[in-house]
Order: C-alpha cells, then sequence, then structure tokens
C-alpha cells in the first residue's frame, strides 16, 4: 500500500505565492524569494496536514509551465541551496513533497528550441519537438512551424517518443530525487502525454524510489486508463470537484452523490484507486468564488476529507478567500499573499474547521481506506458510510440553513459516537436518528 493513500496535501504555487515578477528577465541576478515559503509550511502543518505539493519551480519563461531549463531553479525564486533549505524545513514537518513534473512541453526559451530557432534544419535538436515543419512559420514569425499545447504557443510541444528527449527528462527527474529528495511527482497535462512515456517514467522513477508516487493531471475520461498498474498511482478527481460546489450551489447533493456512487460504490469504477481529490486550484476558480453562500465551504470541505481520495487544500483557500480566472489571465488564482494579513482574510473559522477534518480523517482508517456506501440522499443533506473489516464510520452533512434530523439504517452497533461535536445517536432495530446542524455535518463512528 503507497504511503500517499494517507496523504493529505497542502498545494503551493510558489511564482504567485513568492510574489515572483509575472516575467523573467534571463538578464537579471536571483532572488531568494523561496524563503518566504517557511512560514506556508508551518501554516500547512497546523492544519495537520501531511505532504506538500510545490507548483513549478524550475527556470522558466512567466508562469513556470513554460520550462527553460529543467535542472536551474527559477532565479525569481532563488538558488539551489534555498530550494534545498525549503526541502528541509518540509521534511522536518514530518512532510513528503511532490513537484511539478511539465514534460509534455517547454517555453520558447528552452535552450534547445533556442537552438532550432538559431541553426534552423542543422540543429541537432530537430527532433526534440512535435510536427516541427520548415515548409511554414509559427505565429511569432519563426521560419518553422510547431504543435503547441491546446493552441497556445508559447508552449511548445516535446516529442517525448525521442529517446533523447526522454533522457533529458528522466536525468531531470534523477536530479530532483537525489538532490532534493521528493517523493513524487504530479504530471502536467497527463491527460495529452504520450502513454509508452508514461510507463518509461514511472519505471524510472520507482527504480529510485520504489514508493516513488505518481499523480497525473486528467480533467476528461476514464481515470483508468492512466490510473492503473503499469502508468500512475492516481489522477486528478475533476469530476468530483465540479460536483462538490454545484452541488451545493444548486442545492442538489444527488449530483456530488451520483460521481461518489460512480466512481466508489459497491460497483464503482475506481474504487481501488486513491484519486486526488480537491476543491480548487492553481487552473480553476477559487471555490469560495464558485460558491453563493459562504456557508457551504463547510459541508463541502467535510466531504472532500471524508470521501475516497486524497484531499488537497490550495494554499489560501483554508480562509474561504475569493479568486476568479478570466479570459485572458489566471493571476487572480495565484495571488501573493501574507499571513500577516491573516485577520483580514475572509473566514478565519474556515482554517479551525479543515484543521478538525484533517484530525479526524488522521484518526479514522476506515476514512483513508474504507470502502463506500450510500446511506441518505436529499436535495441538501447527505449520508454515506466508509468502511473497513475493523471499523465503520458514518457521514453526514447538512447543506441547509436549519437542523436536520436523518433517519439512517446500520445493520450494525449499537451507537454512533460524533467525533466532530461529542453527540451520541442510539441505533435502535437497525435505524438511528442522526441530529445534523445547519452548514455542518458530523462524522460518526459505529460503536
Amino acid at each position: 500500500m503507497s504511503l500517499f493513500n494517507d496523504a493529505m496535501f497542502y498545494h503551493i504555487y510558489p511564482l504567485g505565492l513568492c510574489g515572483a515578477p509575472k516575467r523573467n528577465d534571463f538578464s537579471k541576478a536571483v532572488v531568494n524569494r523561496l524563503d518566504y515559503l517557511h512560514n506556508w509550511i508551518e501554516q500547512a502543518a497546523s492544519l495537520h496536514l501531511n505532504a506538500i505539493y510545490l507548483g513549478p519551480l524550475f527556470e522558466s519563461t512567466a508562469h513556470g509551465y513554460d520550462t527553460a531549463d529543467y535542472f536551474q531553479v527559477d532565479r525569481r525564486l532563488g538558488t539551489q541551496a534555498d530550494l534545498l533549505r525549503l526541502i528541509s524545513t518540509i521534511k522536518a514537518q514530518g512532510m513528503r513533497v511532490i513537484f511539478d513534473g511539465v514534460f509534455n512541453h517547454v517555453g520558447r526559451d528552452f535552450w534547445a528550441f533556442r537552438d532550432v530557432q538559431m541553426n534552423g534544419r542543422n540543429s541537432a535538436y530537430v527532433d526534440w519537438f512535435d510536427h516541427l515543419n520548415f515548409e511554414q512559420r509559427s505565429p511569432y514569425g519563426d521560419g518553422f512551424s510547431y504543435q503547441g499545447w491546446a493552441g497556445h504557443f508559447d508552449l511548445v510541444k516535446l516529442n517525448v517518443r525521442n529517446p533523447q528527449v526522454q533522457q533529458h527528462l528522466f536525468d531531470a527527474v534523477r536530479y530532483w530525487v537525489e538532490t532534493y529528495a521528493i517523493d513524487g511527482l504530479r504530471l502536467d497535462a497527463a491527460d495529452v502525454l504520450d502513454h509508452d512515456f508514461i510507463r518509461a517514467l514511472a519505471s524510472t522513477c520507482r527504480s529510485l524510489k520504489p514508493d516513488f508516487w505518481l499523480m497525473g493531471e486528467v480533467v476528461h475520461g476514464d481515470y483508468r486508463r492512466w490510473a492503473n498498474a503499469e502508468l500512475l498511482d492516481a489522477t486528478t478527481n475533476y469530476e468530483c470537484y465540479k460536483g462538490l460546489y454545484s452541488s451545493h450551489v444548486d442545492a442538489n447533493y444527488f449530483e456530488i452523490a451520483y460521481s461518489l456512487n460512480r466512481q466508489f460504490g459497491a460497483e464503482g469504477l475506481y474504487r481501488d484507486l486513491r484519486l486526488y481529490s480537491f476543491a480548487d486550484n492553481h487552473d480553476v476558480n477559487r471555490v469560495a468564488s464558485s460558491l453563493s453562500q459562504a456557508e457551504h465551504l463547510y459541508p463541502l470541505y467535510l466531504i472532500l476529507f471524508t470521501m475516497p481520495g486524497i484531499p488537497s487544500i490550495y494554499y489560501g483557500s483554508e480562509w474561504g478567500i475569493s479568486g476568479k480566472r478570466s479570459r485572458e489571465s489566471d493571476e487572480a488564482l495565484r495571488p501573493m499573499l501574507d499571513l500577516k494579513d491573516i485577520d483580514a482574510f475572509p473566514n478565519r473559522d474556515l482554517a479551525h474547521a479543515i484543521r478538525q477534518f484533517a484530525v479526524v480523517r488522521a484518526a479514522l482508517p476506515a476514512l483513508r481506506h474504507g470502502d463506500y456506501q450510500q446511506l441518505h440522499v436529499n436535495h441538501e443533506q447527505l449520508a454515506f458510510a466508509r468502511s473497513t473489516p475493523e471499523q465503520t464510520v458514518v457521514v453526514v452533512v447538512n447543506a441547509s440553513n436549519k437542523k436536520q434530523t436523518l433517519t439512517l439504517k446500520l445493520p450494525q452497533g449499537s451507537r454512533l459516537v460524533d467525533q466532530l461535536n461529542q453527540d451520541c445517536f442510539p441505533i435502535a432495530d437497525g435505524r438511528a436518528a442522526v441530529t445534523v446542524y445547519p452548514h455542518w455535518g458530523g462524522v460518526l463512528v459505529v460503536e
């Protein structure tokens, strides 16, 4: 069993959180901004989270997903020594750490692409890029055309089938493991990466560390195509990401209940997988901006921490901060924040609630490893059980603004003991009447 099955992530986008310049001036000196993140690691630890996902760290043109050099820390963030200190802080907290692996594409400042621009057909790196064509010109006026990721020509698609490209990328991963002792990777744009490349990458990573964890960004499709014994350990769970907020906006818990059953129920497609679960990230609106009522953040995060999967908190969202992407920019999703301003953040109580949810999850094996069974669903109430042979936990959530009583059918046990609210409900004749507070929920152990 992977050690990451017990993980609870804190997701940091360093270039944004550190307030780095939006574009890299490669002529400028290195500026140490990574030290700014040490207090944020402590913040993650205060939430009782145990894993850190660090977004792009290596030399890039702008947002980090346009790599210029896989072996150099981005000069806007600091030096190798600065990153080593940060990793040391993470490890000292007993946390695991993963990096962003951006292998589908590079930026136009990537050194091999610069060589093609300079030397044209005579470049030794012509075959490093997908669909390079010297009979056409690129939108940037290059003497050749190339494939960009999703039509973005600032992101040049690599030819990951080329053995030299593979070796370069695998050497980078080996360097990250040996230098920074990382425990895993989140693969950017995994849903468009060549499967043979992923297979070779997985083999390389696990030869370096047998328990190395690989999680892929997959937006659509059957997650089993990527998360399986040959490829990745997990993918992003975008289906439940959408259901988490829209079920609250529409007063329709049937949506998230359907997804949880489809994925993790008795006949669920992914009942043997630990998908990466999230309410927001660096690519989508902050969940507080997707909801119509801030109070819904509480039942939403309770579901996130008790449903099957590996939960993740995006930095700042533990206080319910807002942020919406525009047609032109994702900057509002990736702001610089200062922990000194915590009193001005929208919802300090939410961080306390998330801390409770994380503590309860860590204390109850059934929440981390148990199967899933729906017990009750209504427009604004949901109840489900997570069970192992040794333990059954019942989760109840109430999105309405009134206290509710749910009558649940339970085949075993004499009482339910609520780990969040210190309540106790008897089980009689296989049934229990459970009171649930407004915009809240309960995590009840069957005894």
